[in-house]
């Protein structure tokens, strides 16, 4: 039996046209998908199709037989929320292609996990310990840039669900190229933050690229939230840019998180954002 676990993401932290095509960095957070992989015959299988896809991909580069597909049992446990832009199918595919490769006795390096995802589905960077300049669709890494100390996060759940494919298929490059400027400061001021551990400046890196997504894929209440944000002083807000979650970044120590919620609960009187919860950014990467 073998075990691999891989972090949930609040949207990302930047996405956009970045030197020359679409990039993104992701925001971990501690939410998982958890696969095991076992011959255990009574272990039910409970696997989603890109899971199994998965899987069948990790046993051919594996260099395993066909016959182990039929030999093995596939079990996922997940509490990520689907189509909503927090990488729950990159969690499930890459927890998946780990725990095969644990079952036959590999460990799959992140650059290996990354092209492998990424030959199936664009691919969020919840794949990487460190935050990391990513090309989602052909799997490549741009920059490592380091780690931050986790981030407080009031992740707003929406009642819009959007699958990634569906996003990939909207008419969205002129417009991602106009912002390229603002996206190339929101890269700068990001690796800035983690270069100088400064979250305030993740914040700002982080609310740049989410401003400039509202030109792309707007979010309902998205500027009442974030004169909210202002007003209170927090660090910023992130989203997701391919789904419907808000991200509103704050230090507890600083900032009183019910007053927060409450107002949020104040501007959304329709319940547009039906469900907060409260998680940490944190260090990415299979488990």
């Amino acid at each position: 039996m073998a075990k691999a676990s891989c972090p949930a993401s609040c949207g990302e932290l930047i996405q956009g046209w970045i030197n020359g095509n679409e990039k993104l960095v992701s925001c971990p957070i501690n939410w998982f998908s958890t696969v095991e992989v076992s011959r255990n015959p009574d272990l039910p299988t409970n696997t989603g199709f890109m899971a199994r896809k998965a899987f069948n991909l990790a046993l051919t580069f594996l260099g395993q037989p066909e016959e182990a597909a039929k030999e093995l049992s596939i079990h996922v446990e997940s509490n990520i929320p689907k189509a909503k832009g927090m990488a729950s199918s990159t969690a499930d595919i890459a927890a998946t292609l780990m725990a095969t490769a644990r079952y036959f006795n590999r460990e799959l390096t992140e650059v290996e996990i990354g092209h492998l995802c990424a030959s199936l589905e664009p691919t969020d960077g919840t794949i990487f310990n460190a935050l990391t300049l990513f090309d989602h669709n052909q799997g490549e890494v741009i920059e490592t840039m380091g780690t931050i100390d986790p981030i407080n996060l009031l992740v707003l759940e929406s009642s819009i669900s959007l699958e990634t494919a569906d996003y990939h298929r909207m008419r969205r490059y002129e417009t991602l190229q106009a912002s390229s400027d603002q996206l190339e400061k929101a890269h700068r001021l990001l690796r800035n933050a983690v270069d100088e551990q400064d979250k305030a400046l993740l914040g700002e890196a982080a609310t740049l690229s989410a401003i400039e997504s509202q030109k792309v894929l707007p979010k309902p209440l998205f500027y009442s939230i974030l004169d909210m944000v202002e007003r209170q002083g927090l660090y910023g807000i992130n989203l997701a840019h391919s789904g419907s979650v808000i991200g509103v970044m704050y230090d507890e120590s600083r900032h009183d998180v019910e007053k927060i919620a409450h107002q949020i609960r104040q501007i959304d009187v329709l319940g547009f954002y039906h469900t907060q919860h409260r998680q940490q950014l944190i260090q990415g990467g299979v488990r």
